[in-house]
């Protein structure tokens, strides 16, 4: 078992002088939300993961209509889901650490001196969230965390694609969760057989 991308463990400055940020809009009047709450943990996350310098990410709440038009253009999906990452300069992270990667054709290698790096989009339905809440995280509340710290942790570079990557991701998962949404050993609420869940 891998312990996740091991180049974003010992992650350097990125993105110039400053510090990241973390922009939030409620897109939705579905679920009532706590902007600050949502962009603390995710500011969190950036901070557990070694994210430093200047650097923005996004997190959007949105409409169970726009979350099934974004996954139907983007992911080729058939409907909504609860969650979406759309990395921008999120890999760069990566590549400037270990000096290599090739970030595509139509990317130019990400300069560290440029303000600011632009990290990526994660986008959150909370409709989907509260109706899969019961049967998965548990509450609402620990649904939607969950989602935040999973769409980070994806335009980071995380992935679960193998069964090593799905175990190393969740289980760090549970990590950020109990440093900074509980604050302690997961609820019981908080199923057991997460890591069996495919998402």
């Amino acid at each position: 078992m891998t312990a996740g991308p091991p180049r974003l463990r010992r992650r350097p400055r990125v993105g110039g002088d400053g510090a990241p940020e973390v922009f939030c809009a409620d897109e939705q009047n579905v679920v009532d939300l706590d902007l600050e709450r949502w962009q603390s943990l995710a500011r969190q996350v950036l901070d557990a993961e070694g994210v430093r310098g200047a650097c923005e990410l996004s997190i959007f709440f949105v409409s169970i209509d726009d979350m099934t038009d974004l996954n139907v253009t983007h992911m080729s999906g058939s409907g909504p889901t609860d969650v979406l990452s759309f990395p921008i300069d999120g890999g760069a992270v990566v590549d400037i650490d270990d000096g290599g990667g090739s970030r595509g054709p139509d990317r130019p290698d990400p300069d560290p001196s440029d303000l600011p790096l632009l990290l990526g989009d994660v986008v959150i339905c909370p409709a989907i969230a509260r109706s899969q809440a019961p049967k998965h995280a548990g509450t609402v509340d620990d649904e939607l965390a969950l989602l935040v710290v999973h769409g980070v942790l994806h335009i980071l570079g995380w992935d679960h694609a193998t069964d090593d990557d799905r175990v190393a991701m969740w289980h760090r998962q549970r990590e950020l969760l109990e440093a900074h949404h509980w604050r302690g050993p997961a609820p019981d609420s908080y199923r057991a057989d997460m890591e069996d869940d495919d998402r």
